[in-house]
């Protein structure tokens, strides 16, 4: 079997290796081709961190229900069983039983009582009428709490759709790289015959064979690392995605620099002070830190609680007694230790430090948004010269080729063009791709980014 015919096998057989794949991605789930807006809407759905997110507003829910049980009426039913031969729980018990005979009171019996065996069931309830505004106030932060899980998770869904949308331009770039070494591995190959040609014609030295040659095999390995950015690239989006790592999709959206950002740096900032969820979220903090500060000044009131037991007493379950017991309790602190002052001071020194971090976060978002802002800018500016040096560096080229082939250029100045070429492809494709992250930066950091 010849070389060739091998090659023709292989070929054929890798064509029907692909082809029932792609047949086989319906069936097995997958989805084919893959948009921009398709890889937000997956990661939407599937990013753990957002299920997480999710999770914690459920869990903020509960909190709140959980403070209101506070101001509700708490009842329990207790079953309480004890054998006693203690003299004056002895008494107590049949006292409780409602089963004290004449000679219960004989003092023999009182001093050395037999042991007494009690089952009781006490249906208890409690209802703190008042509690110095501890319930109002935990109620209070409850659903401060809750508005701010749920910024929280609008703001992870936001960095969740910045990261794959990211992701997915980096596999863009690290595709359309790769088709671009690919085109200059082409474009160097017919420099290579060319330079063939003239060295079989004695035209040339073997140097400049040999130089061509070891461009060819440095472009062969740039195509290799290439590859393996590109699959470095698509692994990221799968995460980002929240899906499996070894999952393969054709993605369809074009890499294009699209529009330039409208608007001035002082409007961006601006929006950024408006929608920042995580701005919202330390604003909620500060307001929960000033309840718990008043929250805390509240210990030093009164309370009232209202209590009431109803019981029932038995030995052998045949003769039973009841009873019950209804009263209130008011309880003034009158000395706590400094406890209630050093916790006021801590809720002061918690105040002043979520202020703080509320300050240190606006000139974070400033900041953050300036610099996306400037980056998009300096972007946008960067594709309109690449562009144009793409045109510039492929004439350059063509002439040289057209010289070096008439023997007036040197194998040096040939592959300097060739590299000019690639650089100018390549930057121009970096140009578009820094731009898109800049803007995908510049949403982010004012809290506009949302679906595509």
């Amino acid at each position: 079997m010849t070389k060739r015919l091998k090659k023709k096998i292989l070929r054929y057989w890798y064509g029907g290796m692909v082809a029932l794949w792609l047949l086989a991605v319906p069936f097995s789930g997958l989805t084919a081709e893959l948009t921009l807006s398709g890889a937000v809407d997956t990661a939407l759905s599937n990013n753990p961190r957002l299920q997480a997110a999710r999770y914690g507003v459920l869990s903020s829910r509960e909190k709140t229900l959980q403070a209101r049980s506070g101001a509700i009426p708490q009842i329990q039913v207790s079953e309480q069983f004890s054998h006693t031969t203690n003299p004056m729980w002895a008494f107590g018990t049949r006292l409780n039983q409602q089963s004290i005979t004449a000679t219960d009171f004989d003092p023999d019996r009182l001093n050395d009582p037999d042991g007494i065996t009690n089952a009781a069931s006490v249906l208890s309830v409690t209802w703190p009428v008042y509690d110095s505004g501890q319930t109002w106030y935990a109620v209070q932060q409850a659903r401060l709490n809750q508005e701010s899980a749920v910024v929280s998770a609008d703001r992870a869904r936001q960095q969740v759709t910045a990261g794959t949308i990211t992701a997915y331009i980096q596999v863009l770039l690290a595709r359309e790289n790769q088709q671009v070494l690919s085109h200059i591995l082409e474009t160097a190959g017919s420099h290579l015959k060319l330079i063939q040609s003239r060295y079989n014609g004695g035209f040339v030295a073997k140097s400049d064979l040999l130089r061509a040659q070891v461009h060819m095999a440095d472009l062969e390995q740039q195509i290799l690392e290439a590859q393996s950015q590109t699959n470095i690239a698509r692994c990221n989006l799968n995460v980002a995605m929240g899906i499996g790592t070894d999952m393969y999709y054709k993605l369809i959206s074009p890499l294009k620099p699209g529009n330039p950002v409208v608007g001035s740096m002082d409007s961006w900032i601006s929006a950024a002070f408006s929608n920042r969820p995580d701005l919202k979220q330390l604003n909620l903090q500060q307001q929960i830190a000033q309840k718990e500060i008043d929250k805390s000044k509240s210990l030093r009131h009164p309370s009232v609680n209202l209590a009431g037991n109803y019981e029932i007493n038995s030995e052998d379950f045949k003769g039973t007694g009841s009873n019950y017991t209804i009263g209130a309790v008011v309880s003034v602190p009158l000395f706590t230790g400094g406890r209630i002052s050093a916790k006021i001071r801590e809720a002061g020194i918690n105040l002043k430090q979520t202020q703080a971090m509320l300050r240190a976060m606006e000139h974070q978002v400033c900041a953050e948004t300036r610099q996306a802002f400037f980056n998009a800018q300096s972007a946008w500016a960067r594709i309109r010269v690449a562009r144009a040096a793409i045109g510039q560096s492929e004439e350059s080229l063509r002439i040289v080729r057209n010289r070096y082939q008439n023997g007036l250029f040197t194998i040096t100045d040939l592959l300097d063009a060739e590299v000019m070429v690639q650089q100018s492809l390549t930057r121009h494709l970096k140009a578009i791709h820094d731009y898109k992250a800049a803007v995908t930066r510049l949403d982010l950091a004012a809290g506009t980014i949302g679906r595509i």
